[in-house]
């Protein structure tokens, strides 16, 4: 029984109680309160921040920008560096990103786009085609952003 309990506590030594147990903080902006969207633009625990999916859409506007899955995507990284810089974290701090992108066949033209935002060491990174995104979109991106 013992054997079963060592990988408990080697847990517990590398993520102490307290960081597991820090209270989560909802983060939004004016912007997003002001359209009421159901969701918060990132949360904080500990020390990381977990951003929601943000799609190419035009902060001022909240419509899509056009000239296809590049501008898009261009969009989509400029709206994730101005949560980041919000909430005290930057483009270079961020550890893992998901992309859902509406048409696979534009994967070559999406990180053309997205590699120039991450000119040193790369995020860990996951992505997958979607059926449907929201407005629309071509493309949405998650991250995850130390502080």
């Amino acid at each position: 029984m013992t054997h079963r309990l060592l990988p408990i506590a080697i847990l517990l030594a590398v993520f102490p109680l307290a960081q597991a147990s820090a209270a989560a903080e909802y983060l939004t902006s004016p912007a997003t309160t002001a359209r009421n969207l159901p969701f918060s633009e990132a949360v904080r625990v500990a020390n990381m921040l977990y951003l929601s999916g943000q799609i190419g859409a035009d902060p001022a506007t909240g419509s899509l920008v056009a000239g296809g899955i590049k501008a898009e995507t261009r969009q989509v990284m400029e709206n994730i560096k101005a949560v980041l810089e919000r909430n005290d974290s930057s483009l270079e701090k961020v550890v893992k990103c998901t992309v859902m992108i509406e048409n696979i066949a534009e994967w070559g033209d999406f990180n053309e786009v997205y590699v120039t935002y991450f000119p040193g060491p790369k995020p860990a990174r996951s992505a997958f085609g979607a059926a449907g995104l929201a407005l629309g979109a071509k493309v949405e991106v998650e991250c995850w952003a130390a502080q």
